[in-house]
């Protein structure tokens, strides 16, 4: 009687070892189909509005909040001293996410990924996005050049940086946390006023949280001893687009599509395409320079 309770038991855990091998690839069958049944995660919805001054001022007590502000003014390409002077403002219905959602750039670039560092300005969107090996480190608003002083659309690299400098086109223009991308050309970013339009000359104007972090983040030019020769580029700094002067401002239409201002990966790789290459070999340049640097 024991031998055969023995066997018994033997037997019957051999069948349950073969049913539960068995079972197995079912169970991980229906696990993959429930894992691709779950939906992709979509950017939050937000919806969007045009208010007049008056209306907005009647408002503003209830968004006195810091964020909020922050985002109305991003929103409206503007800062915080101006955004009461505007005729009317864009107002979001929500106000719980984080200022990457209502503004232009992605988060993630793969066309981006191996450039070690990049800033894109949008001349038409008149904002920037700042990314490292193709990830959003910093993105903002910012007021570009006016109709008679444009910024004009190309490649740059950052060259020489000041914590505060003085305009050579007019004495009373202070610009701190100035970063010069066209020596001759007079052309970089800096804090300054925000009127919510293109309005400098040529420059790109921005806020001073992010006039201070590029000044920091972004890496400048190597000359040599006498200053006469680049033997390094800087941070590149691509200017996108056109703005439509004197028509409604372009951030205005996300009142009818709230991602009319959006950039994605195909338009960031057009952006990218006809200065792709000069990018990669200015930044094999600089890494080959420095690795030589220290090897003295």
């Amino acid at each position: 009687i024991f031998l055969f309770l023995i066997i018994s038991t033997i037997i019957i855990s051999c069948q349950s070892e073969k049913v539960s091998s068995q079972e197995t690839p079912n169970l991980v069958e229906k696990i993959v189909e429930k894992i691709e049944e779950i939906p992709e995660e979509k950017a939050p919805e937000i919806k969007y509005s045009i208010i007049k001054k008056a209306d907005w001022l009647a408002q503003k007590d209830s968004l006195e909040a810091g964020k909020h502000l922050d985002i109305l003014a991003a929103i409206n390409r503007t800062d915080l001293g101006h955004l009461n002077r505007l005729d009317s403002i864009i107002l979001p219905d929500r106000f719980d996410l984080s200022l990457d959602e209502y503004m232009p750039f992605p988060k993630s670039v793969e066309e981006l990924k191996d450039i070690k560092k990049i800033i894109i300005f949008s001349n038409t969107v008149q904002a920037f996005g700042a990314y490292e090996n193709g990830e959003l480190v910093l993105q903002g608003q910012s007021n570009m050049g006016k109709k008679s002083t444009p910024t004009p659309a190309k490649l740059y690299f950052c060259n020489w940086k000041s914590k505060r400098s003085i305009s050579t086109v007019n004495s009373r223009w202070i610009l701190n946390w100035n970063f010069n991308i066209s020596n001759y050309g007079g052309i970089g970013f800096h804090e300054y006023a925000l009127p919510g339009y293109p309005a400098s000359h040529s420059c790109m104007r921005l806020r001073a949280e992010d006039a201070k972090f590029l000044y920091y983040w972004a890496e400048q030019w190597v000359l040599s001893s006498n200053g006469q020769q680049i033997l390094a580029k800087g941070t590149p700094v691509i200017i996108h687009g056109e703005y439509p002067y004197g028509s409604e401002r372009p951030w205005y239409n996300v009142v009818n599509n709230p991602n009319a201002m959006k950039y994605n990966q195909d338009s960031i790789k057009n952006i990218l395409a006809p200065h792709i290459e000069t990018i990669m070999q200015k930044q094999e340049e600089r890494i080959e320079y420095l690795k030589n640097q220290e090897a003295v």
